[in-house]
């Protein structure tokens, strides 16, 4: 096709969590995540084992269902499909020596599937599911043991599935532990919090377990390519004062240090004068710092919202839903759940990281979460989500013009391709999919698929490399 700014070989696709897909929590031998223990999602405190009430339990049910999904996916045509690995799948509590062997199995058959698809996988070490022993007995990522049990994680995966695998993600949005200690660190939070001490060693931490996972790849599987995986947010100043500016100075250092210290190997200056400000001394032994040093090949990120910043107390009137804090930007409408919709700062971020890091971009994670309505259409049940196709559309136009701009871009997978349980509310009806999947936030439902409107559009979409899409 003429007319694109879309490379010939850009990947688009789809992305999921195993957590928020698979169900099947005590099944196949696998062990309790700390999402097994969060009914209510990312905001709400966590109860003391599995409860009836959490959707994630069952999820879409995807563990029996993996064939009939990924033929959904083939259908639109998918050329790569990120998924993540349940973690205690593999190592049921997450400190044994030797692996599940049924979990991998499991997802033998899921990369079967996909190879006779021709789907390219995209695989999410760690994504939000840190096993719960490991929370329990060792505090999570606190704990310097997690390094060494998750590089026998990594390097597991990456000797039974290396060859099958070009592309890996290590850690999914690195730069939220901070946020969400308990959901992103396995870190359980005692009243009053988590002391910053601990977040910032925890922190470090998944630093040097991600390098070590990068440095394994490169050993086990050469032809592997491992990208770091980060919550990219663009700040704007809510108004011209130079206050404002450093304010959006000092909070996008927040986020950006992660994709500094994958890309670059080493902490810069800015954080660690964060790190002397604050009273914090790391533990950072010479290992550590030679660790940091096995960089990343590529930078992958999620992309939802944008927020503003002030450096004026009187105006921090916090936007509703922005997960990672900031200010609502008056001039920006929102989705139901307050996540401010900016098309246009995608390509901001797109510059930003590509100006900055000079590695190429994966765009892993995007898309509208919306409360969908299935109706019947030409006899055939679906959802008329021009709401989403639109969102899509907007976003997608701006990838574009970033690659117009000379960014390195090497694909784009919409988050939840197909109806999930939401990370952060825990909901089902909060629905994200190309893919309508009947079940109801109270657990009803016959986990039937049905495609939505959007299914074509972006079937259209791929197949004509962008071409469609209205500018």
């Amino acid at each position: 096709m003429t007319n694109t700014p879309f490379p010939d070989g850009f990947l688009w696709g789809g992305a999921t969590a195993a957590n928020q897909i698979e169900g099947a929590y005590d099944e196949g031998g696998k062990g309790l995540s700390v999402q097994d223990v969060m009914p209510r999602g990312i905001s709400a405190p966590r109860s003391d084992r599995p409860t009836p009430d959490n959707l994630k339990l069952v999820g879409i049910d995807h563990y029996n269902r993996y064939a009939e999904d990924i033929a959904l996916f083939s259908e639109m045509g998918f050329g790569v499909y990120r998924f993540s690995i349940a973690w205690s799948r593999i190592f049921p509590k997450g400190d044994e020596t030797e692996p599940n062997e049924e979990g991998l199995a499991f997802y033998d058959r899921v990369l079967d599937e996909l190879e006779k698809h021709g789907i390219e996988p995209l695989v999410t070490i760690s994504h939000y599911e840190t096993p719960l022993h490991l929370a329990e007995a060792y505090g999570g990522w606190t704990n310097r043991e997690l390094i060494g049990f998750y590089e026998r994680y990594a390097r597991t995966l990456l000797e039974r599935f290396g060859s099958r695998v070009k592309y890996w993600l290590t850690f999914n949005e690195i730069n939220s532990l901070l946020h969400a200690p308990f959901m992103s660190g396995g870190i359980p939070i005692p009243e009053g919090g988590v002391p910053e001490q601990q977040l910032y060693q925890a922190m470090h931490h998944e630093l040097v377990a991600s390098a070590r996972a990068t440095r394994i790849a490169r050993e086990v599987a050469p032809e592997a390519k491992v990208g770091c995986m980060v919550l990219s947010m663009p700040i704007y100043p809510l108004t011209p004062s130079p206050d404002d500016a450093r304010a959006v100075m000092d909070a996008d250092h927040g986020n950006l240090v992660y994709g500094d210290v994958h890309t670059r190997g080493e902490y810069p200056g800015y954080f660690l004068r964060t790190l002397r400000e604050k009273g914090i001394a790391l533990e950072i032994t010479d290992q550590d710092r030679d660790d940091l040093t096995n960089t990343v090949d590529f930078v992958s990120f999620s992309y939802y919202m944008s927020i503003a910043e002030t450096a004026d107390p009187a105006k921090r009137a916090e936007g509703e839903g922005n997960i990672m804090g900031g200010i609502a930007n008056p001039t920006l409408e929102a989705s139901e759940w307050g996540w401010q919709i900016d098309p246009v700062g995608l390509r901001l971020v797109l510059n930003q990281f590509w100006d900055r890091w000079q590695k190429p971009l994966f765009i892993v994670e995007n898309g509208l979460g919306a409360r969908d309505q299935l109706v019947e259409v030409d006899g055939e049940k679906t959802v008329v989500d021009d709401y989403r196709i639109a969102y899509l559309n907007d976003h997608l136009v701006q990838v574009g013009e970033a690659l117009e701009d000379g960014v390195d871009v090497l694909g784009y997978t919409s988050w939840g391709c197909i109806d999930i349980v939401s990370a952060s509310t825990a909901q089902l009806s909060k629905r994200y999919g190309f893919i309508y999947v009947d079940r109801n936030d109270d657990g009803t439902g016959t986990l039937d698929r049905y495609r939505k409107k959007s299914f074509g559009w972006y079937a259209d979409v791929i197949r004509s490399n962008g071409a469609s899409l209205t500018r």
